[in-house]
């Protein structure tokens, strides 16, 4: 049974994948093919229909195999106990009351261990926007297995406000019932990654490590994950194209992408979220609190999009597509996969360098990163270079997914969670100059020689525009000199898409047992970094930044 969320969603325009109850939604790759054009898609399109119109509740969550020993069990049981357990006084509801509530008109109601819950007053101010419906008319219990940040008491205590009553005895548990870890199945990581979840995985490397190399070796890449990490076989790989304009599909096999001429570069990949947690210090802001090490920059070698469009007759000025839309084999409980779209003229330019990748640093793509194909988009912000890629789109039409219509958007600071509009900001493609000082870091003493001392970051600025100068400060920015050395990759491309290793040694202030370093970068169309972070604070605290300040003490 299909939530009725689907038919909604299918009502709105938004693209749907639904499938029959028992087939596998996480973990190894699907081979079903898409049906997309004439007849069959009009008979898929019924099929979804009818399927939705059959039912919600308890059936939701038939579609994942998700173990709990109860309920109620959390990932912080010690914390997060109290929340969902049986309350006196409420009035009792079964799987199938709860089930007649999942729409607006007739209040979306959803349950969570032993609770019933009426969310519809929510939904409006629900930071990951109408994600909060995937469980409407049943248990939110399956997708917060994937989504482990609801976990957390500041947000049950939220969620409880909207407590209206308790779920029948015998149908607790019965959502969640001999249904496995979703992350059972999760690739081995460095033990060196410092996790901001878990569940997703999300980590980045020790700063320290950061700038040891101009590659950032494969084991040090920083991991940025939505979903559980699909297991996909290589040898069964399928990778589905579709024109809507001509209305052509093609798939191709991980061989056949292979014979295409293969295309090396050298690309830095950075989250919008990087530097988060400097932002947050301003005003709390929603997201996982990054670092400044959720960037890293490696060698991705693979055929160029504009090489496998032009075989389907997709060239410049020959299609009427605004868009290339992508979609990962990584999928929510309902089969929405991750996606995200670009501009078509990022696409089809040869000198845009965008490619299906499948090595990275020479050995194949890592699962972390998209094993066995990912797309990477040179400058562009890490949210379009979709991991695990099973399909693109050629359209009119920006991606309808989740993370590139309401999430991934920089907003004026004065904007909240009360009156943000996703739909009047654009999707960050292209991302501002940044820099970071990696050596030394915060708090850190450093001896002092010769009446200096040696720092080290890097910089980097999107759509390929070249870091021309670091400047440096010891003084909190009062004085600054440029950085004295500049590495960066060597390689002759159009467009600068790699980092720059920057190093310097600047004098410290006589007497002083304290300074405050600073950093900023100019790319080549003399682009700079904002002072601080008051100016560009905003609510997911993406786009963050403003000058990098390190606070060290100081050693004769």
């Amino acid at each position: 049974m299909l939530p009725r969320l689907t038919l909604r969603r299918l009502l709105e325009g938004h693209h749907v994948s639904c499938r029959a109850l028992g087939v596998r939604l996480l973990g190894s790759h699907h081979n079903h093919q898409r049906e997309w054009s004439g007849q069959q898609q009009q008979t898929r399109h019924k099929q979804q229909v009818l399927a939705t119109l059959a039912g919600v509740g308890a059936g939701i969550a038939l579609w994942m195999k998700y173990n709990h020993q109860t309920a109620a069990k959390l990932e912080t049981a010690d914390e997060t106990q109290k929340y969902g357990v049986y309350q006196n006084g409420l009035p009792e509801y079964t799987l199938e009351d709860v089930s007649k509530h999942a729409t607006i008109k007739d209040r979306v109601w959803v349950s969570f261990g032993s609770g019933v819950y009426d969310i519809t007053d929510f939904i409006a101010k629900h930071p990951g926007g109408d994600k909060i419906l995937l469980g409407a008319g049943g248990s939110v219990e399956p997708f917060w297995a994937l989504y482990a940040v609801h976990k957390n008491p500041h947000v049950l205590d939220l969620f409880e406000q909207y407590r209206i009553g308790n779920l029948a005895a015998q149908d607790v548990g019965e959502s969640v019932k001999n249904m496995d870890d979703p992350y059972a199945n999760e690739p081995r990581r460095h033990i060196t990654l410092k996790p901001s979840s878990k569940q997703p995985f999300n980590a980045e490397p020790p700063l320290s490590l950061l700038v040891d190399n101009l590659i950032t070796p494969n084991e040090l890449f920083y991991v940025r994950n939505h979903l559980p990490v699909p297991d996909i076989d290589a040898s069964t790989y399928e990778l589905e194209l579709f024109d809507e304009e001509s209305q052509k599909e093609k798939t191709l096999t991980l061989k056949d992408i292979k014979k295409y001429p293969k295309q090396t570069i050298t690309a830095t990949v950075m989250c919008a979220g990087n530097r988060r947690s400097e932002m947050i210090k301003v005003k709390p802001v929603k997201g996982l609190s990054w670092g400044q090490a959720a960037v890293g920059n490696a060698t991705w070698s693979g055929a160029r999009l504009c090489d496998v469009l032009k075989d389907m007759g997709i060239e410049d000025g020959k299609t009427s597509a605004v868009h290339v839309q992508f979609e990962g084999l990584d999928t929510d409980p309902t089969s929405m996969p991750y996606g995200g779209s670009i501009p078509i003229e990022k696409a089809l330019d040869p000198h845009g360098d965008v490619i299906l990748a499948y090595e990275m640093n020479g050995e194949p793509i890592p699962r972390d990163h998209g094993y066995p194909v990912r797309v990477i988009v040179p400058g562009v912000v890490g949210a379009r270079n979709v991991k695990w890629l099973g399909r693109i789109i050629v359209s009119k039409d920006e991606s309808n997914a989740h993370w590139q219509q309401n999430d991934y958007k920089g907003f004026a600071p004065n904007v909240d969670w009360d009156t943000v509009d996703f739909k009047k900001s654009p999707a960050i493609q292209e991302l501002p100059v940044i820099s970071a000082i990696c050596e030394p870091l915060e708090g850190e003493t450093v001896k002092v020689k010769n009446g200096k001392i040696k720092i080290r970051g890097y910089a980097w600025s999107g759509g390929g525009r070249k870091i021309v100068r670091v400047d440096v400060s010891s003084d909190e920015g009062k004085n600054w000199q440029a950085a004295d050395a500049l590495e960066s990759d060597k390689a002759r491309h159009p467009r600068a898409w790699g980092w720059t290793i920057w190093t310097a040694e600047v004098p410290v202030p006589k007497g002083k047992s304290k300074v405050q370093l600073c950093v900023k970068a100019v790319d080549s169309q003399y682009n700079t970094q904002p002072e601080n972070f008051e100016n560009i604070w905003n609510l997911r605290g993406v786009l963050s930044n403003a000058y990098h300040r390190v606070n060290i003490n100081l050693a004769k």
